[in-house]
């Protein structure tokens, strides 16, 4: 049997953590980054599909391109945030399926199956974004998430040729004092969970 993590793992990964909206001016470096994608991509993913595509929008033009397209209570978030990060699905992942997922080729189901492949495209991408943001966390950093933006915006500015196209967005650095809201508090095992 595999270990548990300890407490302090845990607290940084889930209990301690928050979402951020005002993170410190420390930035982001381009190895952190790798790391970071190093890391979350061998979260789990049906058939190993591996839909989400992400942008990381390191200086402030790039940033100040995205703000129209968020609403106001998230521009200013962003405008100041270290980085920021559009994640998205590839449209067309299943392309990659010869390399990813060698048990069949289960590339035509998604071809012939337009409803099918864009369930599985933003189910998978959005567990993969999940993985980003707990993978930031494992390597120190803060992330704060957003749905709060024009999808079609974001789409025709940065994925103009229509393959990728956005799920959410997540702001990341190094959280600043005081940087988040208090606490919400989480529904009950009783509320939330059946075991049958």
């Amino acid at each position: 049997m595999k270990p548990a993590l300890n407490q302090n793992a845990l607290d940084q990964l889930f209990f301690q953590a928050h979402s951020y909206n005002q993170f410190t001016d420390q930035a982001v470096s381009e190895e952190t980054i790798e790391q970071l994608y190093d890391l979350l991509k061998w979260g789990p993913t049906s058939m190993n599909t591996q839909p989400a595509r992400y942008l990381f929008l390191r200086t402030p033009e790039a940033r100040e391109q995205l703000l129209p397209a968020l609403m106001d209570s998230n521009a200013e978030k962003t405008r100041q945030a270290p980085l920021t990060v559009i994640i998205a699905s590839d449209t067309e992942f299943y392309e990659h399926l010869q390399t990813q997922f060698k048990a069949y080729d289960a590339a035509p189901m998604f071809r012939e199956n337009n409803a099918l492949a864009e369930a599985t495209a933003f189910r998978n991408s959005s567990l993969q974004g999940a993985y980003l943001m707990l993978a930031a966390r494992a390597l120190g950093l803060d992330a704060g998430a957003m749905s709060g933006f024009d999808p079609e915006a974001v789409n025709k500015t940065f994925f103009p040729d229509g393959q990728w196209k956005v799920n959410f967005i997540v702001n990341l650095g190094y959280g600043a004092e005081g940087g988040h809201h208090p606490r919400g508090d989480r529904l009950s095992f009783e509320q939330a969970a059946q075991i049958l």
